[in-house]
């Protein structure tokens, strides 16, 4: 197994949900790497404080910056030799304007290639997503899929779309020459939809609940299965990535691909995965969804129309749209052996410590969660 000694590393997203899983995994299996540096808008002075004790002789340095910025990303990747691009502008609601989507999801991860060949970096991990793949608007299923799959894709949301081509133009760049002879070598890692400590999305599903009466909404079918993914494992992935583009024998057999991210989480509906993880803090679920599926097509539908009528006056976002809605509700799940064959990716969280470790930090959340509402 090729290690990452003597790297200099640029973490992009370093301060986010997954940026800072990786990080942690670095310094702790990774003793040799000369450096970490931590790129965001805002780094956290927290987080170089939890990781002083495990960085050992590790050098961590903070970039505190925007990818839009071509200067600051270039300065950035001077002298490293491995960047992982995580960062991105998150929205499936299409809450975000597209320029500003499209500013931060392509032109910043276009921006860090351009400074990968101009500063002779050899290796670039984007961290893409399972959206870009789907599902499309008629919820055509998936169940298993894999890299080599035929699927129609019709993307709806600006974030798929936006990290398609970010994704379209990394891969595109595979092989491209550096100033110092050698060959930029590239790879997209799409994971399911994340979960674990600090996920966002999870405290939002736990305050809609709270506010329920500790009863969480049920907005997907029971037979609308995927396979979320722990955080954990999605670093995991990411280290993988880099080990097999820094060695030699598997560099030219991996750069230019994608790989599907998941792991032994059970395939279960996004709302029953809420319930799998927040049931043992003493939540329950609805039994069916409060609105027959396709009059909460006709209900989004009709707020869409209202907002688009309003948008010359003032920008409102429905809740929830058809696209979201087909998504909640469509099959859609994809198998990691392409990834486990060729990165020689493996878990490294089973189902039961990602569950485990998920519902206690959700359990050391409520309390928060409960008075924010209360005092509302």
């Amino acid at each position: 197994m090729s290690c990452l000694d003597g790297d200099i590393c640029v973490v992009t997203g370093a301060c986010g949900f997954l940026g800072k899983t990786l990080i942690r995994m670095l310094v702790e299996q990774e003793k040799n790497i000369r450096e970490i540096r931590l790129l965001d808008i805002n780094v956290k002075q927290e987080l170089l404080q939890s990781l002083e004790e495990c960085r050992g002789d590790i050098k961590l340095i903070a970039f505190e910056g925007d990818i839009r910025d071509s200067e600051f990303v270039r300065r950035a990747c001077r002298e490293a030799t491995l960047v992982f691009h995580i960062a991105s502008i998150i929205d499936v609601i299409d809450a975000v304007a597209s320029s500003e989507m499209y500013g931060v999801n392509v032109k910043g991860t276009q921006n860090l290639l351009d400074a990968c060949i101009q500063e002779n970096v050899a290796s670039f991990i984007y961290t893409s997503t399972v959206e870009v793949m789907g599902p499309n608007p008629e919820g055509e299923p998936v169940v298993n899929g894999h890299e080599d799959m035929a699927y129609r894709i019709s993307l709806k949301f600006s974030y798929s779309k936006t990290k398609k081509e970010a994704e379209d133009r990394t891969l595109g760049c595979n092989g491209e020459p550096l100033q110092n002879g050698g060959r930029l070598a590239t790879c997209a890692l799409r994971p399911m939809y994340i979960y674990g400590e600090d996920c966002r999305f999870l405290l939002g599903h736990m305050a809609d609940g709270v506010r329920n009466g500790d009863v969480l909404y049920r907005m997907s079918m029971r037979e609308a299965k995927v396979n979320p993914v722990y955080v954990g494992n999605v670093a995991a992935a990411h280290l993988q990535a880099a080990r097999s583009l820094k060695d030699p024998a598997r560099r030219a057999d991996v750069g230019g691909k994608f790989y599907f991210v998941s792991d032994d989480t059970p395939h279960i509906s996004y709302s029953d995965f809420n319930y799998a993880v927040m049931s043992p803090l003493g939540f329950s679920i609805q039994d069916r969804m409060a609105v027959p599926l396709r009059l909460f097509y006709v209900v989004c539908f009709l707020w869409e129309m209202a907002c688009l009528m309003l948008r010359p006056f003032r920008r409102v976002v429905p809740p929830i749209n058809r696209q979201l809605l087909t998504m909640l509700n469509t099959a859609f799940s994809f198998s990691y052996d392409k990834a486990k064959c060729e990165l020689g990716y493996v878990p490294k969280y089973t189902w039961q410590q990602a569950r485990s470790n998920t519902t206690q930090w959700l359990a050391q959340q409520l309390p928060k969660q409960r008075e924010k509402i209360w005092k509302k």
